[in-house]
């Protein structure tokens, strides 16, 4: 059997570009959802209070991250038998079905509770995308990477992934400038999805042209000998396979419950924490959320090249100790503030502790599994852990908001980075010879 040799330099960073937009334009789908809440959730629902609107929206939203590690499973074991690629091609194609479905759905006013049924199943369609995506993604990006850059390669998962959102609230300021407040309640807020289906044809077009991972070829040479040397015995199931790293799985669930808890509480939440909490009009919200997403996108392959030369571990320890202490101090000022600089400010440095983990939280996953059982390894887990946790952050923020208790949201996030930072500080280094990923 001969070894397949990696790809030319220039072929892999072709790819990783192809790899990324796409990345980019799921996102941008996945978070215009949340980008324009404000907006079209009295469409779907009956009248009520603006926040008991927001947290029907939320429900939905959270629900939509339940169908993710249904997403992960399908997708993750299809790209681990069938490649990486065919698992993101199908993905890019389950996202732009349901943005559609969101573009064209009628409103409460025209078909009653069959309105917010169909942003639900949108949302399910959506959710089995995303579910599958970055698990199949940061698999992909940390195979295409070269050792020596792989934490810096690896850290445009959540740029890009960041990338989408910043495009969608980009979207969202340039309809506040072109159509009125009336307008964009009325229909524009319809235009973001059409935008999001449209672009991710664009993606298809693109991921078509990608290549292949050598680590996944090589495994597939091997799989193929294996089997012509034994009669064609045919193997484990991929779960029994999973079920054989219970250690990595744990551990991905542990690098995840702090960092997707804090990620989702300081981009999505925050624009709406500004609005309900802070006081700031849905326009200013906007432009501070905007704002604070373009300068944490340039921390992202920051502390993905810091990982490449101390290591991933120091890097999730900052983070972990950063948003332990943080939190709470934090958010109540951002609470009592209503100047826009200082909210920025605020968020900014909130989102440079939480870029400890998101920079290079593909890269460390990837790297605990071995290549037969890595984008199942990597997607389930992180999808189990993020629909607990993540897809809830909104709704549980909310719900203890309109209890009058929001200052417990502020410590649910404190703990949870807590146990969070119990794991990085006990797991072991993952980065070049410590890891399971080779060149």
């Amino acid at each position: 059997m001969n070894p397949v040799a990696a790809p030319p330099i220039i072929s892999r960073l072709r790819s990783i570009v192809s790899g990324s937009i796409g990345n980019l334009v799921e996102w941008y789908d996945w978070y215009a959802y949340s980008a324009f809440a404000l907006y079209f959730a009295p469409v779907f629902f009956p009248k009520g209070s603006p926040t008991a609107q927001l947290l029907n929206t939320a429900a939905i939203f959270a629900v939509g991250f339940l169908m993710r590690p249904l997403g992960a499973w399908l997708l993750g074991a299809y790209a681990d038998r069938h490649g990486r690629r065919a698992a993101l091609l199908f993905s890019v194609r389950l996202m732009a079905g349901g943005s559609l479905l969101i573009a064209a759905a009628p409103g409460y006013a025209q078909i009653g509770v069959a309105a917010p049924a169909l942003l639900l199943i949108a949302r399910l369609v959506q959710g089995i995308s995303v579910g599958g995506e970055y698990g199949t993604s940061a698999t992909y990006l940390s195979e295409m990477a070269g050792a020596k850059h792989r934490g810096f390669w690896s850290s445009f998962q959540y740029l890009t992934l960041m990338g989408g959102q910043l495009l969608a609230l980009l979207v969202q300021l340039g309809l506040q400038q072109v159509l009125t407040a009336g307008q964009l309640a009325e229909w524009g807020w319809r235009v973001p999805f059409v935008i999001g289906a449209l672009a991710a044809l664009g993606a298809l077009y693109l991921r078509t042209h990608m290549g292949e991972t050598a680590a996944f070829e090589q495994k597939q040479q091997a799989a193929s000998a294996v089997a012509e040397g034994e009669g064609n015995v045919p193997s484990s199931g991929q779960m029994r396979e999973l079920m054989k790293h219970p250690r990595a799985v744990l551990t991905v669930v542990g690098l995840t419950l702090g960092g997707t808890l804090a990620f989702y509480t300081f981009t999505t939440y925050a624009q709406k924490f500004l609005v309900n909490t802070a006081g700031f009009s849905k326009e200013s919200a906007t432009l501070i959320s905007f704002g604070v997403m373009a300068v944490a996108l340039l921390f992202q392959p920051l502390l993905g090249v810091i990982s490449d030369k101390v290591g991933r571990r120091p890097v999730l320890l900052m983070f972990g100790i950063g948003a332990t202490l943080g939190t709470v101090p934090l958010l109540r000022l951002l609470a009592q503030t209503h100047d826009a600089w200082t909210a920025a400010g605020l968020l900014i440095a909130a989102l440079f502790v939480v870029s400890g983990y998101t920079s290079i939280s593909a890269v460390v996953k990837a790297e605990l599994f071995p290549t037969e059982i890595r984008a199942l390894g990597v997607g389930l887990p992180f999808a189990l852990t993020v629909a607990v946790f993540g897809g809830t952050a909104e709704y549980v923020a909310l719900f203890a908001k309109d209890h009058g208790v929001e200052e417990w949201f502020y410590w649910y996030v404190t703990g949870c980075a807590f146990l969070s930072l119990l794991v990085y500080w006990r797991m072991g280094e993952t980065r070049g010879e410590h890891g399971r990923m080779a060149e």
